[in-house]
């Protein structure tokens, strides 16, 4: 296997994200930020918690995982992939989780970021507030049945709502953990 180049050109930089180019790969790098969270969050009556937003580069609604990021707050840089899951799982759904494990981590878009994503396995839910984000979100949150969710995600697919398919990961982990499906 040819050997990758460490040399990174900055072709443009913006306020979240930077354009740079490996060689001749370009793509896109998030600063501000030391990692990403996606958690797969499964209430006591075997329900996925899963969150609505508006998506600027789709110009639709996606139903997505709820995620969000690690260090991203002034003070808070070495803040721990499991402290960001607890806190983004608070702020944009309004539960607590009792037990947090990390399921897999791995590229979010391997030709267009460098970023990687961990996903973490939140159960022992407890509802605490409404959640929907911070300032920033308009954030809404589904609960929906697991025995329902195929019929679910391909009727709002159908209706015009992107699916992001980082849902699929997380019903796999799911399927394929018997603490939570007992």
């Amino acid at each position: 296997m040819p050997a990758l180049s460490t040399d990174l050109a900055t072709l443009h930089t913006g306020r979240h994200l930077s354009l740079v180019r490996r060689g001749h790969w370009e793509f896109a790098t998030r600063h501000g930020a030391t990692g990403v969270v996606g958690l797969v969050a499964v209430t006591e009556d075997a329900k996925m918690v899963l969150v609505e937003q508006a998506r600027p580069p789709l110009g639709k609604q996606v139903i997505e995982l709820p995620a969000g990021l690690a260090g991203d707050i002034a003070g808070e840089e070495s803040e721990s992939l499991i402290t960001a899951a607890r806190r983004e799982l608070l702020e944009e759904t309004g539960y607590d989780a009792q037990e947090v494990k990390l399921l897999t981590e791995g590229p979010s878009s391997a030709g267009l970021t460098d970023e990687m994503i961990s996903f973490f396995l939140m159960t022992g839910l407890t509802k605490t507030s409404a959640g929907g984000g911070d300032a920033s979100e308009d954030i809404l949150v589904h609960e929906v049945p697991l025995t329902q969710m195929p019929e679910w995600l391909e009727e709002r697919r159908q209706a015009g709502w992107a699916i992001d398919p980082k849902i699929y990961v997380g019903l796999f982990w799911i399927e394929h953990n018997s603490a939570v499906i007992g």
